[in-house]
């Protein structure tokens, strides 16, 4: 490896915790997608993917592009992701290619309207969008010894199905 592409890999680590290639790379299993079609979901040139993968290139300059790709590991780290039928992915995935980042107010602005006032659904995605199905797996082993009942929430919410979870929430408020 040259100086630039070590320098390069290490500011990666620093500002995304971790390689993007590495990133991509959970993405690509994920979804099946090619390279090509996942800068096309990102956003980006399908040669900047393959330079950001290898390491030739450090950041993604694009704030839209960091959005659309933070949202599609939420999306893809979700368990249930493998169980919604093909055309149902495919919507996701252009749900996601739609998405626009506001420079107003920083959040990810959808395309089509989200679901009101389903306080269960408002949950999950929440608890989804500020942490992988593992992490919130992980957040709720360390809980357990001490907080049982706070790590159910978190597993039963955040990581389980939503029917699951509907339940898991009848049973506490009603």
């Amino acid at each position: 490896m040259s100086d630039a592409h070590t320098r390069n890999v290490e500011r990666q680590i620093e500002w995304y915790g971790e390689p993007l290639g590495d990133r991509f790379g959970r993405l690509l299993a994920r979804t099946s997608l090619s390279q090509a079609q996942l800068a096309g979901v990102l956003g980006l040139s399908a040669p900047m993917l393959s330079q950001l993968m290898s390491g030739h290139r450090s950041k993604i300059s694009s704030p839209a592009v960091l959005s659309r790709l933070l949202s599609l590991e939420a999306m893809v780290g979700d368990a249930a992701w493998d169980t919604l039928p093909p055309d149902e992915q495919s919507r996701r995935l252009d749900d996601v290619r739609a998405a626009e980042r506001s420079t107003l107010n920083l959040e990810v602005q959808p395309a089509r309207p989200q679901p009101t006032g389903d306080p269960v659904t408002a949950i999950q995605e929440v608890l989804r969008a500020v942490a992988s199905a593992a992490e919130l797996e992980g957040a709720a082993r360390l809980l357990e010894s001490e907080y049982p009942d706070l790590a159910e929430a978190l597993r039963v919410l955040g990581t389980g199905r939503t029917p699951d979870a509907r339940a898991f929430y009848a049973r506490l408020t009603g």
